[in-house]
């Protein structure tokens, strides 16, 4: 019989041991994860040149002592090892300002496709610059 009880016993405790894997909420890991997610946001602001009240507005729902702690550490290692801001290459649109505005998808297309050079005169220009 206490074979039979310790076998139950260890069984229990090693089904219970893998809670994890149950999808419990852990709150400690929930709170580490935005920590950690708030510190890399503070970071990366930090590193694209974005003042820090920027990154607050841009990332409301992040934590602002993480994010202000993740931007400091990155300032200090930046300062330290002398590094400059790197500017993001991807141009930023504003969501907000195209909906407000009440803009189609048809007059943001011939915009884009007015601010392209037409093909033909850069073939044209190519040529002329070879001197064929």
């Amino acid at each position: 019989m206490k074979v039979f009880v310790l076998c139950l016993l260890s069984f229990i405790l090693c089904a219970l041991s893998a809670c994890d894997r149950l999808g419990l909420p852990d709150p400690a890991k929930d709170a580490a994860a935005k920590e950690a997610e708030g510190r890399a946001i503070g970071s990366a602001c930090r590193q694209a040149g974005r003042a820090l009240e920027d990154c607050f507005n841009l990332n409301q729902t992040a934590q602002k002592a993480a994010i202000f702690a993740g931007w400091k550490e990155m300032n200090d290692y930046m300062t330290e090892n002398k590094l400059e801001v790197i500017k993001p290459e991807i141009p930023q649109q504003s969501a907000k300002s195209s909906t407000a505005s009440g803009d189609s998808d048809a007059d943001t297309s011939t915009e884009a496709e007015s601010s392209k050079p037409a093909k033909s005169s850069s073939r044209r220009r190519s040529k002329a610059d070879s001197g064929t």
